[in-house]
């Protein structure tokens, strides 16, 4: 069987292989999206293609829409050279159930695949051709925290980011810069409204992403790239809105498992590739079933009916407060502390870590004992019921092939909200004392000595990417963590002001004395 739209043709070998099919008829889609394009997407990666573009493929089985979702790529353009385009832009999803049982379906609502390559005189020449079409009324993203950001950990704008606003925004490179560029053509053209919605996993995502293009805007005005009348525009939320929103759903690189078992079955060409970016990724995508996205339902120019789809339409304050549920205290910190001391007890498999006692009484700390005492309960989700579920069913899963080395990434990028916002609640309270936590500083120092590159064994271990290692690892070569622990662009806070400098640095010594040591530290603590 191929995944083609020919291949699609065999409807038999594919209900025989327990596969669904698309009920809808995918090229009339295809046609309608042309005309008239309501949604293009920022991120072609994983989450968009098992989780997002699953909720209009949901939609358009259902009869409910009749457009579907243009994808485009901003960071690594061989997904669409080597995923969207030898497949005809479908999808096989594989949900792994935590019983083992696994559910398969074609995902077939991507009308297109684009690379945002302003280089590229046609692949730009389609973006603008969306961007100023009245239709369109949503524009979405998951590029990643680090997508949005103009700015290093000095606070200095990237030479990308200056060279975008130097050179205006005819031939922009930086995320932001794309699509200021892009909203530029659209106020040009028709000044029509639009919803630009961030779906990445951060906090207050469409905050960032409307300061970030917000202020690639204005620079093109101050430089006279642009009138005065399109920051305005873009500013008026009434017209053009940054809704926020919350996501939850584990999709993690693909597993050899799942691909032999599609081998199995007669799918032909499922095996994975790695891009020039290194991104590992393959024709079907693998994922857990939970999944969570809430949204705020702010789209002056209409939306799909994605309520119909399970995600949660709501307020900013809903949204807020679900967010800082999860992202500040249960899941994401939860995944953090699994990662780095994971990496160093030499775990490849977040699942496996939850059957290590110190290690699962480290995450039920962080989540229940620490962070539960300052979430906001959002009514919509019940923030105890949503750890129970995390820490009894999601990360125990031993089918989902999730590493503690992929969550390891960027997780400088991480620290300051996954933590940082519960140390300010810590703070903020007159009840709670930050000099009380255990687990959450004892992550942090974790983190550090993970940065350190040696695993617990006294042996080199691979650090996974992120923006500041380099800078991280010099610092810490020249003069230790103490000037690390003030830097409250990666704590949230200045760790000595908040009284927990010497805790962690504590921690810090005893993880870093010897073979073995972070395993004793674990048990000292945590026993």
């Amino acid at each position: 069987m191929q995944l083609s739209i020919k291949g699609l043709e065999d409807k038999a070998s594919w209900q025989k292989a327990n596969i669904k099919l698309p009920t809808y008829d995918i090229k009339k889609m295809r046609s309608v999206t042309s005309s008239k394009p309501e949604w293009i997407h920022f991120g072609a990666g994983n989450i968009f293609r098992g989780f997002i573009a699953a909720l209009q493929d949901k939609l358009l089985n259902e009869g409910l829409e009749q457009s579907g979702i243009i994808a485009t790529e901003t960071f690594d353009y061989d997904i669409i050279k080597k995923i969207y385009d030898p497949f005809d832009n479908l999808t096989l999803m594989v949900t792994l159930k935590a019983s083992g049982d696994l559910d398969m379906n074609i995902i077939a609502s991507i009308a297109e695949g684009i690379r945002a390559d302003s280089s590229d005189a046609d692949e730009w020449a389609k973006l603008k051709k969306i961007f100023v079409n009245p239709s369109l009324k949503m524009v979405s993203y998951t590029i990643t925290e680090k997508g949005y950001a103009l700015r290093d950990m000095k606070g200095e704008l990237f030479p990308v980011v200056v060279s975008d606003m130097k050179n205006g925004p005819d031939n922009p490179k930086h995320a932001m810069s794309v699509t200021a560029s892009l909203l530029l053509e659209r106020f040009r053209a028709n000044a029509q409204p639009v919803a630009v919605v961030s779906m990445d996993n951060c906090s207050h995502n469409g905050e960032k992403l409307r300061a970030s293009v917000l202020e690639v805007a204005k620079s093109w005005v101050d430089n006279s790239f642009a009138d005065k009348s399109f920051y305005e525009w873009l500013s008026n939320e009434k017209i053009v809105s940054f809704p926020w929103s919350m996501i939850d759903k584990i999709t993690p690189r693909p597993s050899e498992i799942v691909e032999e078992k599609l081998k199995s079955l007669g799918v032909e060409n499922m095996q994975p590739v790695i891009t020039n970016k290194n991104t590992y990724i393959a024709p079907f995508v693998n994922a857990e079933a939970p999944q969570y996205l809430v949204i705020e339902d702010n789209f002056p120019n209409g939306r799909p009916a994605l309520e119909k789809a399970g995600v949660y339409m709501t307020d900013r304050e809903t949204v807020n407060n679900t967010e800082r549920m999860k992202v500040t205290t249960c899941l994401n910190p939860l995944h953090t502390a699994l990662a780095v001391y994971g990496c160093m007890l030499g775990y490849k498999k977040i699942a496996d870590e939850m059957s290590d006692p110190e290690l699962k009484k480290l995450v039920e700390t962080v989540g229940y004992k620490e962070g539960l005492p300052v979430v906001v309960n959002p009514k919509i989700l019940d923030p105890k019921k949503f750890i129970d579920e995390v820490v009894g069913e999601r990360l125990p899963n031993s089918y989902l092939p999730d590493t503690p080395q992929r969550i390891a990434t960027d997780t400088s990028q991480k620290i300051p909200v996954r933590f940082g916002e519960t140390l300010k609640s810590y703070l903020a309270s007159s009840e709670l004392n930050i000099k009380n936590l255990v687990a959450i500083p004892l992550t942090l120092a974790g983190w550090l000595r993970y940065l350190t590159g040696i695993d617990d064994n006294g042996e080199a271990m691979p650090v996974s990417s992120d923006p500041m290692l380099e800078n991280l690892q010099a610092e810490m070569k020249a003069n230790g963590i103490k000037n690390i622990l003030s830097n409250k662009n990666i704590f949230g806070v200045d760790l000595y002001e908040a009284g927990l400098a010497e805790k962690v640095s504590g921690y810090f010594d005893e993880l870093n004395a010897g073979k073995g040591a972070v395993r004793k530290t674990l048990k000292k603590y945590l026993g």
